[in-house]
């Protein structure tokens, strides 16, 4: 009995033990990341369509997994109207039409696919690259802080309506659907008077709507742009977009839990892209003060940027920083890493200095590691003020100069990488108890 109760107590030892070593970065007892991922969807084979999706979607459809599907021009879920996809569904955009997806305020997608099912948003080509069709843009009637409830999205899209493009509202608790185990490749075209198209384009989405487990790779814009809403956002990856990969704008109002941005010096614009760009607003006029400024809340995120050689890339201007914040904005991150950037982040030159702005701009327990400089204005290379106030042991933060193989689990591994953290010896092993994790309903 007493070996028994010896044993018991040794096991509830190393589990609080465990749970007192909260790692930062991604987390999670496996690698989340496996089964339903793919990190060379160029050599995926997905075979020819068989169905062809055009122009407006206005009464409750399905798309089943036995057909793929061809995205031909810009096509719109209208009339409120309910679009599902089956697990492991392929919607492929047409190269041609450069096809895009909005999902019009009202409307709904319920796009929920398992671990081993993923559903695949795609290109057309059998060489793909970055920008081969449009994207996925999901519209609801969540606040943002522009004058008037509402705007209208300004890509060059094509609808039968400019209600079909319209976006924001008074409803912070609205539905657009679900996106679960949701790929979505080579989006991102580039138009000539608005810019790229990104991956997947959130507008006054809101909080009941789901986004869980949805990875935007090779992109050729941002992998995500959340415009305004009210959002919980988790498990995430963005892969080696171009632009930014996570872009927060409109008054956004929303907390990133456990996810990924994996960069490459060699593919990012250099146009300035971040992986965390935050923002209130473009034009400062355009903001109405009455309404919210941009709220973020990031916690174990990892950041890490891959270079063959990353002394030589930040010489040669390849890499930038990894967090833009701008003015009027709220940010706080937390358990997170920042990895191989130059610098880690840089506040926009028009926030001062000042303890009533840096309350506003919160770094806790975050692990700041290969990072040529950590915290810096915009065009000031004197940092001395904000390393004192984010050195200070209150935010306990961490400063490193590892390596990835040491810093991450398998950061080389091509199929199947892991990127939680390795200190040593110690992996990230804990969940994140503070939401509702749909796995494990």
């Amino acid at each position: 009995m007493k070996k028994i109760t010896l044993s018991l107590l040794t096991l509830l030892l190393v589990f609080s033990t465990l749970n007192a070593q909260q790692e930062k970065g991604i987390t999670g007892y496996d690698n989340w990341l496996d089964t339903w991922t793919e990190f060379k969807p160029n050599q995926a084979v997905y075979g020819k369509p068989t169905q062809i999706i055009s122009g407006n979607i206005d009464k409750d459809t399905k798309l089943f997994k036995k057909d793929i599907y061809l995205l031909i021009g810009d096509v719109f879920v209208t009339n409120n109207a309910i679009l599902t996809i089956e697990p492991g569904t392929v919607i492929i955009g047409d190269f041609k039409t450069k096809g895009s997806l909005t999902i019009s305020k009202n409307s709904q997608i319920i796009a929920e696919g398992t671990p081993t099912d993923p559903i695949v948003f795609t290109s057309s080509r059998s060489d793909k690259k970055e920008g081969d069709w449009g994207g996925l843009f999901i519209l609801g009637d969540a606040p943002i802080n522009t004058f008037g409830n509402e705007t209208s999205l300004n890509f060059g899209l094509k609808p039968n309506s400019t209600s079909d493009i319209s976006f924001g509202g008074d409803n912070p608790n609205s539905n657009s659907g679900i996106l679960k185990y949701v790929r979505i490749e080579f989006a991102g075209k580039k138009t000539r008077d608005f810019g790229n198209f990104n991956g997947l384009t959130l507008a006054g989405v809101g909080r009941d709507t789901t986004i869980y487990n949805v990875m935007v790779s090779y992109c050729e814009g941002d992998s995500f742009n959340i415009m305004g809403g009210d959002l919980i956002l988790v498990k995430l990856i963005s892969f080696r977009s171009s632009q930014n990969d996570y872009q927060f704008n409109y008054g956004a109002q929303c907390n990133i839990l456990n996810s990924l941005a994996v960069r490459s010096p060699y593919i990012s614009s250099p146009d300035g892209s971040k992986v965390l760009s935050i923002k209130s607003y473009d034009q400062e006029e355009n903001m109405n003060i009455a309404k919210k400024e941009s709220r973020v809340f990031a916690e174990n995120l990892t950041m890490v940027n891959i270079s063959n050689d990353l002394e030589s890339d930040i010489k040669i201007g390849l890499v930038q920083e990894a967090i833009y914040i701008g003015v009027d904005t709220h940010f706080t991150i937390s358990n997170s890493v920042i990895s191989g950037f130059s610098p880690a982040v840089i506040l926009d030159e028009k926030i001062m200095i000042n303890a009533q702005n840096l309350e506003k701009i919160n770094f806790n327990k975050t692990y700041f590691n290969n990072c040529n400089g950590n915290i810096f204005s915009k065009y000031n290379s004197n940092n001395e003020d904000l390393e004192s106030w984010y050195g200070s042991r209150a935010f306990d933060n961490v400063y490193s100069k590892g390596p990835d193989s040491e810093t991450f689990i398998d950061a080389s591994n091509s199929r199947q990488p892991d990127f939680r953290l390795r200190i040593n010896r110690i992996i990230a092993s804990n969940d994140y108890e503070d939401y509702d994790d749909p796995d494990e309903d």
